[in-house]
């Protein structure tokens, strides 16, 4: 299988092509920089490798934009900020993810490390979204607790089930669970047993 092709694919359908280099401002001289050696990746900072890529990223989009990584406790962790940093989340989170994908694609290409979880926020959208998750795991746990019946949620991206599944780990009345495959996995907020 030709990665190549198949990313090419997969940023077409992003609406990124060939094609649309030509409308694109000249890269930043940071952009320019040639790519490291296959020997000079294998040693490279996965943290050095993700903050070149999204600095490059971001500068051909709007370079008023910042980008800042730390190592996070599981993963590197990225927030690109500025004025117009919202509008990179796109609609439901959807190009915030696909700059994900791509950032986790450089890594394992560049830095010749496929173990690293990436998560990128922009404007603080992830965050945001967390705690109206939270907010919904909480009146739903309520709810459940309650009415003693389960309740299933539509289905969502694994990042979106962790955070109700964290929300509502030590709640003493409901648990939670994950099922069905794919896209179409979603959360159930169940009843918690009551031991004797």
């Amino acid at each position: 299988m030709d990665n190549r092709t198949n990313l090419d694919d997969y940023l077409a359908g992003l609406g990124i092509s060939d094609a649309d280099e030509t409308a694109l401002p000249p890269p930043s001289p940071e952009v320019m920089a040639p790519a490291p050696s296959a020997l000079e990746a294998a040693h490279e900072d996965p943290r050095a490798v993700l903050e070149r890529f999204l600095r490059g990223l971001t500068s051909r989009i709007d370079s008023t934009l910042t980008v800042t990584v730390r190592e996070g406790e599981d993963a590197l962790e990225a927030e690109i900020g500025g004025e117009n940093a919202g509008r990179l989340a796109g609609r439901d989170g959807r190009t915030l993810a696909a700059i994900e994908v791509l950032a986790y694609t450089v890594l394992a290409k560049q830095a010749g490390r496929n173990d690293l979880r990436v998560r990128v926020d922009v404007g603080g959208y992830r965050k945001r979204q967390a705690e109206t998750l939270t907010r919904l795991a909480e009146r739903l746990a309520v709810q459940v607790a309650k009415s003693g019946e389960a309740h299933e949620l539509q289905p969502m991206p694994a990042a979106d089930r962790r955070v109700i599944h964290i929300a509502l780990k030590e709640h003493p009345d409901v648990t939670t669970e994950s099922v069905g495959e794919g896209a179409a996995r979603r959360l159930i907020i169940k009843p918690r047993p009551h031991q004797p």
